[in-house]
């Protein structure tokens, strides 16, 4: 079976209203529609990624090709996983956890995006707070690192509901324009003392040996 060789395909997380967990072939091609319908208003640009740039189906390969990609990047110094979120088998958008050289390090960080049409209702806090539940309390993390744009409310909104301090800034490029991020940090001592959902994790154990564990 596929779990036995890729055990990662065993690893769910749930929450009361969501379960986030690699999605299989027809579940990708529904998140990547699904992004391809819009993860963001037109006149806004609140990430990196040019999500308004080309068409629907352009958007919908690149959400394809980034799954493929993080799959056959792998290595357990430098892994990212992209799980789906789903709400009663209906997909919402994806949530990534990442880290380089996690084994000493011990630090991780986060990425998401819902389909535009699920924004708004807390799905993202709920979301997140299952993959910081992962990180700190089953591949005991040390710190949750993030970078949001100072204008992208929603984000910076969610990190700091989780009890995310500021680190810092950077600056990027998008387009032509130099963007500030705020670099947002949550420590393990301070995930310990925030109130946060019920989350359940199954499967993690057969997953350590491909997180450097």
């Amino acid at each position: 079976m596929l779990v036995d060789l890729w055990p990662l395909y065993g690893l769910t997380i749930s929450t009361s209203r969501l379960q986030l967990r690699l999605p299989r072939d027809e579940e990708l091609a529904e998140l990547a529609h699904l992004a391809g319908r819009g993860v963001h208003r037109p006149d806004e640009r609140p990430f990196l990624t040019p999500w308004t740039d080309g068409g629907p189906e352009d958007r919908a390969r690149e959400v394809l090709q980034g799954h493929w990609g993080r799959l056959a990047d792998w290595s357990d110094p430098a892994w990212r996983l992209g799980l789906g979120v789903f709400r009663d088998g209906d997909p919402l958008g994806v949530v990534t956890l990442g880290a380089c050289d996690f084994r000493v390090v011990r630090e991780v960080t986060t990425t998401s995006w819902l389909g535009i049409g699920h924004q708004g209702m807390g799905y993202g806090t709920e979301a997140r707070a299952g993959l910081l539940t992962l990180a700190f309390d089953h591949l005991d993390a040390r710190a949750a690192r993030t970078e949001v744009f100072q204008d992208n409310h929603s984000s910076q909104g969610v990190s700091r509901k989780l009890g995310y301090e500021h680190d810092g800034i950077s600056v990027d490029a998008r387009g032509d324009e130099a963007l500030v991020s705020d670099r947002l940090r949550l420590t393990r001592q301070k995930w310990s003392r925030q109130e946060r959902p019920a989350v359940t994790v199954r499967g993690v154990a057969a997953c350590l040996p491909l997180f450097g564990l």
